[in-house]
């Protein structure tokens, strides 16, 4: 049964400190590296050597190995036998590709936890408050982390273990991170979708929860970006 009582969209959020998990080793290094390849400090061929990270880092070169795969699976690196890892050209498709994948998937998912009444408003609710508390803060970081919090809620409510590993495996958090770089959104309006977001699916209406959910996704894979993080101009 869906909550009987709605929030309103504009109410006063007391603050809260964010909730963020100190981040691995390996996450750190995989977003320093993310932040450089997104703003082009690290430009279109250049090698990235694990022992020069990890000096920089001051770690052994096991984290650097894992946050270059990581980068890898983000299409954003490339790695070959015998020759390391060099950085691929950032394109926006990159970005695109998988907010239309987590469209899909968080469609489906907000649809099997709502029939199933398993939608946990309480987390739900937690995270957008953390998102309101970093926008204050100004933290990016921290709120593009509250918001893979939030969707992940839904995704494990909707039950299904295919569709929840195929929506991890879209490394969600490093995914944020770079739509949000690139886009440089109020944080605060961040924050206000989640909290509309929410809204709806207190209501009931599974099928406006549906497009919502799915909107909210396609919203960001329709956003022109190039590969220093500025806005295109819109055609006219």
């Amino acid at each position: 049964m869906p909550e009987p009582t709605a929030h309103a969209a504009h109410t006063v959020h007391p603050p809260i400190a964010p909730r963020s998990a100190r981040p691995t080793l390996s996450r750190q290094i995989r977003d320093g590296l993310l932040r450089r390849i997104v703003t082009g400090e690290l430009g279109e061929g250049e090698r990235l050597i694990e022992t020069k990270i990890a000096a920089e880092y001051g770690t052994s070169q096991a984290p650097v190995r894992e946050a270059l795969r990581q980068l890898e699976g983000l299409g954003l690196i490339e790695s070959r036998p015998r020759h390391g890892s060099r950085v691929l050209p950032f394109a926006e498709q990159t970005i695109r590709e998988a907010y239309i994948m987590r469209a899909a998937l968080e469609e489906t998912a907000t649809r099997l936890a709502m029939l199933a009444g398993a939608l946990p408003y309480d987390l739900l609710e937690a995270a957008v408050e953390d998102m309101y508390a970093c926008a204050r803060a100004a933290d990016m970081t921290g709120i593009g982390l509250a918001s893979a919090r939030f969707h992940r809620h839904v995704v494990q409510a909707g039950g299904n273990g295919l569709l929840t590993r195929a929506w991890e495996a879209l490394q969600i958090e490093a995914r944020t991170a770079i739509a949000l770089m690139v886009t440089s959104p109020e944080l605060e309006r961040v924050a206000d979708e989640h909290r509309d977001l929410l809204d709806v699916m207190r209501t009931g209406d599974v099928e406006s929860a549906c497009r919502h959910a799915r909107d909210h996704q396609w919203a960001y894979a329709d956003t022109p970006h190039d590969a220093y993080g500025t806005p295109r101009p819109q055609k006219t």
